[in-house]
């Protein structure tokens, strides 16, 4: 494998829709309130790319040092476990990435002031101390509720603030369908791993909830975000942007069969990308009912 395709696949890019969503989401409503500012989007998205990477990288580190990812992985190929880049590489190429969000929030302060210092300091943070610090928050069962609030109500929320210089009801509650699919990635993922991630003292949500109970999460998680958006017409969100991403829900029944049918690791990855992959359709079919539905 060359230098690059290594790097590549340690920035993991099936995982990039996950920054991408939110703040095409976010854009969207803004764009929606007459509030569209083009370089809003340029930083805002290249920051959560940035953060999206960083804390990829910073994960591949950690959970190789932490004893996480052995040969016994189950995922896709990890760079530090597989030995196709040095450690720490790894971790300086993580800080790289964070230095270069930090670049991109420095153009949002300008724009926006000290909260958008205080969202990028602590996304950044998020990011590092998920698998990362004394004690990882990743390891002790709450990756999933940050994966929430930072994925989906910081991230939509955020890039709406960048554009619009307020919060409205309307951005926190479109924030909150896009969280609850993104989180779905995350439920897949440490599903596979919880018998590695067990052995390995990792205790993340799945690992403490058992093989059943993340089921029903991710269920219950894919239920609530197709569900969302009908619901959100009381909050001048477009009935078009209810109607056209309600799409998606298409892409959900055999993700669900995947997940309640397949008890080994392996079969599920095949599931993980189906799930990146309705978390995108999802999240660009509730952008652009956004925009066709218009100013409400």
């Amino acid at each position: 494998m060359t230098p690059l395709r290594a790097w590549i696949v340690a920035a993991r890019p099936p995982t990039l829709p996950a920054a991408v969503v939110p703040v095409l989401v976010g854009t969207a409503l803004a764009a929606r309130d007459g509030a569209f500012l083009a370089v809003a989007l340029a930083a805002a998205l290249a920051g959560a790319l940035a953060i999206q990477i960083g804390t990829n990288l910073a994960n591949d580190y950690f959970d190789w040092k932490h004893g996480a990812d052995t040969h016994a992985r189950l995922g896709p190929l990890r760079a530090t476990q597989a030995g196709l880049i040095e450690p720490g590489r790894v971790l300086a190429g993580a800080w790289v990435a964070f230095g270069v969000a930090a670049l991109s929030g420095l153009v949002l302060v300008a724009l926006r002031g000290w909260p958008m210092a205080a969202l990028g300091t602590a996304s950044i943070a998020a990011g590092l101390l998920y698998t990362g610090g004394p004690r990882p928050y990743g390891y002790v069962g709450l990756g999933d509720p940050v994966c929430f609030l930072f994925f989906g109500i910081a991230a939509v929320c955020g890039t709406y603030y960048a554009h619009a210089g307020t919060v409205t009801a309307a951005a926190i509650a479109a924030s909150v369908p896009v969280g609850l699919t993104v989180t779905a990635i995350l439920v897949v993922n440490n599903l596979r791993d919880i018998d590695t991630d067990r052995a390995a003292g990792k205790r993340t949500l799945a690992v403490i909830l058992g093989r059943g109970g993340s089921r029903v999460e991710y269920a219950a998680l894919l239920a609530g975000a197709l569900a969302a958006p009908p619901l959100l017409w009381r909050l001048d969100l477009a009935p078009a942007a209810a109607s056209i991403a309600c799409a998606a829900a298409a892409l959900a029944p055999p993700l669900l069969r995947a997940v309640f049918a397949h008890p080994d690791g392996p079969r599920l990855n095949a599931t993980l990308r189906g799930t990146a992959r309705l978390h995108l359709v999802f999240g660009a079919l509730f952008a652009l009912g956004l925009i066709v539905g218009g100013a409400p």
